[in-house]
């Protein structure tokens, strides 16, 4: 491959993950609730979507995806739907949070799935892959052209872990430091849910 648009690959890309999306209030609201581990663990799952797409782009699916335009809003709508529930329960959980000084931590595995089927089910990634990626793949390397994309994918995956598990970190300082109190943690759960509700509303708007 190229190394010259490689790098310009990784220039743009880190440009682009540096841009607040849905994907990184994710990970703000995940962790200002319910803390590092759980923020981290959202990091992973949301990175663990992001190389399925890059397989799945690779693979072509992308490409399909847009040759049926149907298909597109069907899982925009399912993934806010996902998230609106994921709102939901942690505004509900309001109500039985009456004395716990520290807010509960879901089950890493739970998280890690929730996260990941929240990537998953935007298909902004895969028409991300299919839109830029294509423009710094070099047709007469001998390097097949769903190897260069996977490469492309994977090192936008590398490139997202450290900036969103930084968020994450920083994210569940803040959190601990405003939190103390069941008063507190009750406005946390709730800026957390409402956050959410925020990412559901982005998803829907993505186009």
């Amino acid at each position: 491959m190229d190394p010259g648009l490689l790098l310009l690959f990784l220039g743009m890309d880190l440009l682009l993950i540096f841009t607040p999306g849905p994907d990184m209030l994710y990970v703000v609201a995940r962790s200002l609730g319910q803390g590092r581990r759980t923020g981290l663990t959202a990091v992973a799952g949301i990175c663990s979507g992001y190389a399925v797409h890059t397989v799945l782009a690779a693979a072509g699916l992308a490409a399909a995806l847009r040759a049926v335009p149907a298909a597109l809003p069907v899982m925009r709508y399912a993934g806010a739907a996902y998230l609106v529930f994921l709102a939901v329960r942690t505004l509900m959980s309001l109500r039985k949070s009456v004395g716990p000084i520290a807010a509960p931590e879901q089950p890493t595995g739970a998280v890690f799935r929730q996260s990941m089927l929240t990537a998953l089910l935007n298909p902004k990634g895969l028409l991300l892959y299919l839109s830029l990626m294509p423009q710094f793949i070099s047709p007469g390397t001998g390097v097949p052209l769903g190897v260069q994309l996977a490469v492309l994918g994977l090192l936008h995956v590398v490139n997202c872990a450290p900036l969103y598990g930084l968020i994450a970190v920083t994210t569940a300082r803040a959190g601990r430091a405003l939190t103390g109190t069941p008063k507190a943690n009750r406005r946390i759960s709730a800026v957390s849910g409402t956050m959410l509700l925020v990412v559901a509303a982005a998803t829907l708007g993505a186009h």
